[in-house]
């Protein structure tokens, strides 16, 4: 009998320690330090600065399948860290069921620096790009009312906003900011190419690739600008129409004719893992997009100007130019981010 009364003081005991260290927890906030290789930052960290559990918050959320409609599909499962959080080898992203989606997925990284998301810039702050997959049909077609009724039944989920806000609150404005706050910190930075271009050990170039960096400045770079590797516009870059989903890019948001068939330019980084390319997936490698900008760029009427020039169409690359750039575009790998466990899911 004493002994079961003991039990019962050390379990009380040991409750009562748990939910005073889950009142009294102070947030830890997380550093956030811009490369002396990168711009300014575009999202307002201040509005919303990560900290430790916004961040394990906004993971657990980010590879949470329950958030959609079939309980499987997360935003994990069409973005995989090992090839820049793509879905690598499919043309296609995949959804709910096994539907197919009518674009490639992007890449993630360095989202802090950007001020509009996705193909067509449907998204244009950080903080709601997720509610266009999480509600799309063909995506993760969750449901807002479930989702909420699903984490305030869920222990770790109520610990976890509890800590995270202010407030406390299981909503979709802190659901949100807390997956903001893990995208936030997924900063892809230490490539071999940041390393040359801060003259940190590690970062020397062979003299293939430093021929590859000075054919990209001259080709490339004015569309794919800064250390960041794109200059956030949309282009029409005279690919040929997909007749199967006939994606009109920009337009889709703005209805401008002059936005016909742009696309948001990609970032480079990590691009020797991204694998296929373009919005529609069409390239399965880097040569064959390489091919396409030296001698398959068609004329339209919205065809980016740098891509005719004189009644030129396309970049003028040699067979020995189009080896030096993936030489080049390969020092853009970072293997540390593509790594590092904080942002897998494990």
């Amino acid at each position: 009998m004493k002994f079961k009364i003991l039990f019962f003081v050390l379990l009380l005991t040991v409750v009562s320690c748990t939910d005073n260290d889950d009142n009294e927890y102070q947030d830890i906030p997380l550093a956030f330090q811009i490369p002396s290789n990168f711009p300014a930052l575009a999202y307002n960290i201040s509005l919303n600065p990560p900290t430790e559990k916004g961040f394990e918050l906004g993971k657990k959320l980010f590879y949470d399948g329950r958030l959609s409609s079939d309980g499987l599909i997360s935003c994990g499962f069409c973005h995989e860290q090992a090839t820049a959080f793509t879905h690598h080898g499919h043309t296609f992203s995949h959804g709910v069921n096994n539907e197919i989606g009518t674009r490639n997925t992007p890449s993630i990284q360095n989202l802090a620096f950007q001020n509009i998301f996705m193909y067509d810039g449907a998204a244009p702050n950080l903080d709601v790009q997720p509610i266009i997959p999480l509600l799309s049909q063909i995506e993760m077609n969750g449901d807002l009312t479930t989702i909420m009724a699903m984490m305030k039944a869920d222990a770790d989920y109520k610990r976890l906003f509890k800590q995270a806000f202010e407030n406390g609150e299981i909503n979709a404005e802190n659901m949100l900011k807390a997956m903001s706050q893990f995208m936030v910190m997924m900063m892809s930075s230490n490539s071999r190419f940041d390393k040359f271009r801060r003259n940190e050990t590690g970062g020397a170039f062979t003299s293939d690739e430093q021929a590859g960096y000075t054919v990209f400045n001259a080709k490339c770079a004015s569309c794919h600008a800064t250390d960041l590797m794109t200059d956030h516009s949309f282009r029409n870059n005279g690919l040929a129409l997909n007749p199967k989903i006939n994606d009109v890019g920009r337009y889709r948001v703005t209805e401008i004719a002059t936005d016909y068939y742009k696309f948001k330019v990609p970032s480079l980084r990590n691009v020797d893992k991204t694998a296929p390319y373009m919005h529609d997936g069409r390239f399965g490698t880097l040569d064959a997009v390489l091919d396409h900008y030296s001698s398959g760029v068609l004329l339209s009427a919205t065809l980016d100007p740098l891509l005719n020039q004189n009644g030129k169409l396309g970049i003028s690359l040699s067979t020995i130019e189009k080896d030096q750039l993936i030489l080049f575009l390969k020092t853009l790998t970072d293997d540390q981010y593509l790594t590092d466990r904080r942002f897998g899911e494990n």
